[in-house]
Protein backbone atom coordinates (compact mmCIF):
# COMPACT_ATOMS: atom_id res chain seq x y z
CA UNK A 1 0.00 0.00 0.00
CA UNK A 2 1.18 3.58 -0.72
CA UNK A 3 1.32 5.73 1.94
CA UNK A 4 -0.12 9.38 1.17
CA UNK A 5 2.36 11.35 0.23
CA UNK A 6 2.86 14.49 1.43
CA UNK A 7 0.18 14.83 3.44
CA UNK A 8 0.00 14.29 7.34
CA UNK A 9 -1.62 11.02 8.33
CA UNK A 10 -4.23 12.32 10.64
CA UNK A 11 -5.62 9.36 12.01
CA UNK A 12 -2.15 7.91 13.36
CA UNK A 13 -1.56 11.69 14.83
CA UNK A 14 -4.72 11.23 16.52
CA UNK A 15 -4.34 7.53 17.72
CA UNK A 16 -0.78 8.85 19.64
CA UNK A 17 -3.10 11.75 21.25
CA UNK A 18 -5.02 9.29 22.33
CA UNK A 19 -2.82 6.93 23.85
CA UNK A 20 -1.01 10.22 25.06
CA UNK A 21 -4.35 10.76 27.40
CA UNK A 22 -4.40 7.18 28.60
CA UNK A 23 -0.89 7.23 29.43
CA UNK A 24 1.70 5.06 28.88
CA UNK A 25 1.31 4.07 32.45
CA UNK A 26 -2.43 2.71 32.46
CA UNK A 27 -2.08 0.78 29.35
CA UNK A 28 -1.03 -2.92 30.13
CA UNK A 29 2.01 -3.94 28.98
CA UNK A 30 0.69 -6.37 26.45
CA UNK A 31 -1.72 -4.31 25.36
CA UNK A 32 0.92 -1.77 24.65
CA UNK A 33 3.04 -3.95 22.66
CA UNK A 34 -0.23 -4.94 20.33
CA UNK A 35 -0.57 -0.93 19.45
CA UNK A 36 3.01 -0.48 19.16
CA UNK A 37 3.49 -3.43 16.47
CA UNK A 38 0.46 -2.16 14.60
CA UNK A 39 1.60 1.17 14.27
CA UNK A 40 4.94 0.08 13.53
CA UNK A 41 3.88 -1.51 10.49
CA UNK A 42 1.50 0.39 9.61
CA UNK A 43 4.75 3.36 9.06
CA UNK A 44 6.68 0.24 8.08
CA UNK A 45 4.84 -2.36 6.37
CA UNK A 46 6.60 -5.84 5.64
CA UNK A 47 5.29 -6.28 1.99
CA UNK A 48 2.20 -4.53 0.03
CA UNK A 49 -1.35 -4.66 1.28
CA UNK A 50 -1.63 -7.25 -1.50
CA UNK A 51 0.94 -9.19 -0.26
CA UNK A 52 -0.02 -9.48 2.87
CA UNK A 53 -3.40 -10.12 3.05
CA UNK A 54 -5.45 -13.36 3.93
CA UNK A 55 -7.50 -15.21 1.27
CA UNK A 56 -8.66 -18.91 0.30
CA UNK A 57 -6.72 -18.69 -2.90
CA UNK A 58 -3.43 -16.98 -1.40
CA UNK A 59 -3.53 -19.18 2.09
CA UNK A 60 -5.08 -22.13 1.51
CA UNK A 61 -4.08 -23.07 -2.58
CA UNK A 62 -0.79 -21.05 -2.65
CA UNK A 63 0.33 -22.31 0.87
CA UNK A 64 1.06 -18.37 1.99
CA UNK A 65 0.39 -19.28 5.76
CA UNK A 66 2.67 -16.19 6.40
CA UNK A 67 -0.02 -14.30 5.85
CA UNK A 68 -1.87 -15.50 8.68
CA UNK A 69 0.52 -13.67 10.84
CA UNK A 70 0.86 -10.45 8.67
CA UNK A 71 -2.77 -9.89 7.66
CA UNK A 72 -4.18 -9.05 11.26
CA UNK A 73 -1.30 -6.54 11.94
CA UNK A 74 -1.69 -4.55 8.45
CA UNK A 75 -4.03 -1.93 7.68
CA UNK A 76 -5.38 -0.18 4.63
CA UNK A 77 -5.11 2.97 6.08
CA UNK A 78 -4.92 5.70 9.23
CA UNK A 79 -8.44 5.68 10.02
CA UNK A 80 -8.27 1.88 9.54
CA UNK A 81 -5.66 1.56 12.03
CA UNK A 82 -6.80 4.25 14.33
CA UNK A 83 -10.00 3.07 15.27
CA UNK A 84 -8.69 -0.52 15.16
CA UNK A 85 -6.26 0.16 18.02
CA UNK A 86 -8.81 2.60 19.73
CA UNK A 87 -10.73 -0.28 19.99
CA UNK A 88 -7.86 -2.61 21.23
CA UNK A 89 -6.61 0.29 23.77
CA UNK A 90 -10.16 0.12 25.24
CA UNK A 91 -10.71 -3.94 24.80
CA UNK A 92 -7.22 -4.41 25.92
CA UNK A 93 -7.52 -2.11 29.39
CA UNK A 94 -10.58 -4.16 30.31
CA UNK A 95 -9.54 -7.73 29.41
CA UNK A 96 -5.69 -7.66 30.36
CA UNK A 97 -6.62 -6.96 33.96
CA UNK A 98 -8.98 -9.33 34.29
CA UNK A 99 -7.58 -12.24 32.19
CA UNK A 100 -3.83 -11.16 33.01
CA UNK A 101 -0.98 -10.31 30.92
CA UNK A 102 0.67 -13.83 29.83
CA UNK A 103 -2.61 -15.40 29.20
CA UNK A 104 -4.12 -12.80 27.31
CA UNK A 105 -0.71 -12.31 24.80
CA UNK A 106 -1.42 -16.36 24.31
CA UNK A 107 -5.38 -15.01 23.09
CA UNK A 108 -4.14 -12.78 20.93
CA UNK A 109 -1.76 -14.72 19.58
CA UNK A 110 -3.97 -17.84 18.81
CA UNK A 111 -7.10 -15.65 17.58
CA UNK A 112 -4.88 -13.85 15.40
CA UNK A 113 -3.93 -17.17 13.36
CA UNK A 114 -6.93 -19.13 14.08
CA UNK A 115 -9.42 -16.53 12.45
CA UNK A 116 -7.76 -16.30 9.64
CA UNK A 117 -7.93 -20.11 9.34
CA UNK A 118 -12.18 -19.88 10.37
CA UNK A 119 -12.37 -16.74 7.46
CA UNK A 120 -10.71 -19.40 4.79
CA UNK A 121 -13.23 -21.79 5.82
CA UNK A 122 -15.71 -19.33 5.50
CA UNK A 123 -15.06 -18.03 2.21
CA UNK A 124 -14.65 -21.73 1.19
CA UNK A 125 -17.91 -22.75 2.19
CA UNK A 126 -19.48 -19.38 0.01
CA UNK A 127 -17.40 -20.67 -2.69
CA UNK A 128 -19.60 -24.06 -2.67
CA UNK A 129 -22.48 -23.00 -1.68
CA UNK A 130 -22.71 -20.12 -4.09
CA UNK A 131 -21.14 -21.47 -6.47
CA UNK A 132 -18.82 -18.09 -7.25
CA UNK A 133 -15.37 -18.63 -7.14
CA UNK A 134 -14.68 -15.25 -6.62
CA UNK A 135 -14.37 -15.46 -2.86
CA UNK A 136 -11.90 -17.89 -3.04
CA UNK A 137 -10.07 -14.09 -4.48
CA UNK A 138 -11.34 -11.78 -1.20
CA UNK A 139 -8.52 -10.72 0.58
CA UNK A 140 -8.64 -8.98 4.02
CA UNK A 141 -6.27 -7.47 6.21
CA UNK A 142 -6.92 -5.47 9.49
CA UNK A 143 -7.40 -6.42 13.39
CA UNK A 144 -10.97 -6.31 13.86
CA UNK A 145 -11.42 -9.93 13.30
CA UNK A 146 -9.66 -10.45 17.02
CA UNK A 147 -11.36 -7.21 18.07
CA UNK A 148 -14.72 -8.75 17.55
CA UNK A 149 -13.57 -11.98 19.17
CA UNK A 150 -12.39 -9.92 22.35
CA UNK A 151 -15.55 -8.37 22.03
CA UNK A 152 -17.28 -11.46 22.93
CA UNK A 153 -14.76 -12.82 25.64
CA UNK A 154 -15.62 -9.04 26.82
CA UNK A 155 -19.58 -10.18 27.07
CA UNK A 156 -18.97 -13.12 28.35
CA UNK A 157 -16.70 -11.97 31.05
CA UNK A 158 -19.11 -9.41 32.02
CA UNK A 159 -22.41 -10.29 31.78
CA UNK A 160 -25.89 -9.18 32.01
CA UNK A 161 -24.76 -5.80 30.63
CA UNK A 162 -26.71 -3.61 27.30
CA UNK A 163 -25.03 -2.17 24.40
CA UNK A 164 -26.25 0.38 22.05
CA UNK A 165 -26.35 -0.40 18.74
CA UNK A 166 -27.02 2.31 16.43
CA UNK A 167 -29.00 3.55 18.97
CA UNK A 168 -30.62 0.20 19.97
CA UNK A 169 -30.57 -1.26 23.33
CA UNK A 170 -29.34 -4.87 22.55
CA UNK A 171 -28.01 -6.95 25.66
CA UNK A 172 -24.29 -7.86 25.67
CA UNK A 173 -24.53 -10.93 24.44
CA UNK A 174 -26.31 -10.24 20.91
CA UNK A 175 -24.01 -6.42 20.30
CA UNK A 176 -22.16 -8.43 18.34
CA UNK A 177 -24.36 -10.35 15.93
CA UNK A 178 -26.33 -7.05 15.87
CA UNK A 179 -23.20 -4.84 14.28
CA UNK A 180 -21.96 -7.90 12.41
CA UNK A 181 -25.13 -7.23 10.45
CA UNK A 182 -25.45 -3.61 10.84
CA UNK A 183 -21.68 -3.05 9.81
CA UNK A 184 -22.44 -5.47 6.66
CA UNK A 185 -25.65 -3.35 5.62
CA UNK A 186 -24.19 0.17 5.88
CA UNK A 187 -20.60 -0.88 3.83
CA UNK A 188 -21.08 -3.75 2.23
CA UNK A 189 -17.02 -3.85 1.07
CA UNK A 190 -15.98 -4.70 4.51
CA UNK A 191 -14.94 -8.31 5.65
CA UNK A 192 -18.35 -9.71 6.63
CA UNK A 193 -16.76 -13.13 6.68
CA UNK A 194 -14.02 -11.74 8.41
CA UNK A 195 -15.63 -10.02 11.20
CA UNK A 196 -17.97 -13.50 11.49
CA UNK A 197 -14.68 -15.43 11.70
CA UNK A 198 -14.07 -13.33 14.61
CA UNK A 199 -17.42 -13.44 16.47
CA UNK A 200 -17.06 -17.97 15.88
CA UNK A 201 -13.70 -17.99 17.08
CA UNK A 202 -14.54 -16.11 20.42
CA UNK A 203 -17.31 -18.24 21.18
CA UNK A 204 -15.03 -21.32 20.33
CA UNK A 205 -12.79 -20.03 23.20
CA UNK A 206 -15.73 -19.13 25.84
CA UNK A 207 -18.80 -21.68 24.67
CA UNK A 208 -16.54 -24.22 23.11
CA UNK A 209 -13.73 -26.47 23.18
CA UNK A 210 -11.06 -23.85 22.67
CA UNK A 211 -9.91 -22.82 25.90
CA UNK A 212 -9.51 -26.07 27.22
CA UNK A 213 -7.11 -26.87 24.30
CA UNK A 214 -4.94 -23.79 24.90
CA UNK A 215 -4.78 -25.07 28.18
CA UNK A 216 -3.34 -28.60 27.45
CA UNK A 217 -0.98 -26.76 25.06
CA UNK A 218 0.24 -24.35 27.32
CA UNK A 219 1.47 -27.64 29.33
CA UNK A 220 0.37 -26.43 32.95
CA UNK A 221 2.65 -23.71 33.07
CA UNK A 222 1.64 -21.94 36.35
CA UNK A 223 1.44 -18.51 34.40
CA UNK A 224 -0.59 -19.38 32.09
CA UNK A 225 -3.30 -18.23 34.66
CA UNK A 226 -6.98 -17.83 33.58
CA UNK A 227 -10.00 -16.38 36.15
CA UNK A 228 -13.18 -17.60 36.37
CA UNK A 229 -16.54 -16.07 35.25
CA UNK A 230 -17.59 -13.61 37.53
CA UNK A 231 -20.77 -13.99 39.59
CA UNK A 232 -22.49 -10.72 39.27
CA UNK A 233 -24.58 -10.12 37.30
CA UNK A 234 -25.92 -6.67 35.82
CA UNK A 235 -27.33 -4.70 33.41
CA UNK A 236 -25.37 -0.97 32.51
CA UNK A 237 -24.96 0.69 29.17
CA UNK A 238 -21.59 0.52 27.89
CA UNK A 239 -19.40 1.84 25.00
CA UNK A 240 -16.26 2.76 24.46
CA UNK A 241 -17.80 7.07 26.45
CA UNK A 242 -20.44 4.87 28.31
CA UNK A 243 -18.78 1.73 30.27
CA UNK A 244 -18.89 2.39 33.61
CA UNK A 245 -15.81 0.61 34.86
CA UNK A 246 -14.40 2.06 37.93
CA UNK A 247 -11.43 3.38 36.97
CA UNK A 248 -9.41 6.72 37.99
CA UNK A 249 -9.87 7.86 34.57
CA UNK A 250 -12.56 8.18 32.71
CA UNK A 251 -12.65 6.57 29.07
CA UNK A 252 -14.87 9.05 27.58
CA UNK A 253 -12.22 11.86 27.56
CA UNK A 254 -10.65 9.52 25.04
CA UNK A 255 -12.76 8.59 22.32
CA UNK A 256 -14.38 12.01 20.94
CA UNK A 257 -17.74 11.07 22.45
CA UNK A 258 -17.95 8.23 20.08
CA UNK A 259 -19.90 4.96 21.37
CA UNK A 260 -17.67 1.91 20.11
CA UNK A 261 -20.12 1.13 17.62
CA UNK A 262 -20.05 4.31 16.22
CA UNK A 263 -16.51 4.15 16.06
CA UNK A 264 -16.66 1.30 13.69
CA UNK A 265 -19.13 2.95 11.83
CA UNK A 266 -16.55 5.54 11.29
CA UNK A 267 -14.17 3.37 11.07
CA UNK A 268 -15.63 1.23 7.92
CA UNK A 269 -16.63 4.20 5.82
CA UNK A 270 -12.72 5.87 6.58
CA UNK A 271 -11.24 2.50 5.80
CA UNK A 272 -13.47 1.96 2.33
CA UNK A 273 -11.49 5.32 0.79
CA UNK A 274 -8.47 3.18 0.40
CA UNK A 275 -7.70 2.71 -3.41
CA UNK A 276 -3.99 1.17 -3.16
CA UNK A 277 -5.73 -2.33 -3.49
CA UNK A 278 -8.72 -3.83 -5.27
CA UNK A 279 -10.78 -7.17 -3.85
CA UNK A 280 -8.99 -6.53 -0.44
CA UNK A 281 -12.02 -6.47 2.38
CA UNK A 282 -11.20 -4.23 5.23
CA UNK A 283 -11.63 -5.76 8.72
CA UNK A 284 -11.16 -9.11 8.87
Amino acid sequence: MQRRQGRVSAGLLLLLYQISQVGLQNIPSVTLGVLALNIFLFLNPVRPLPEVCISVNEGFYRKNWQRLLLSPVHHADDWHLYYNMVSMLWKGIMLEKKLKSIWFAYIIAVFSVLIGVVYMVLEFMLVKILNDPSYEMNCAVGFSGVLFALKVLNNHYNPGRVSSVLGLQIPSKYACWVELVAIHLISPGTSFAGHLAGILVGLMYTMGPLKKIMKACAGGISSFTDPARPRDYYSEYYGYPGYQYRTPRNYYDYTGGLTEEEQLERAVLNSLNERGIRRTNIGC
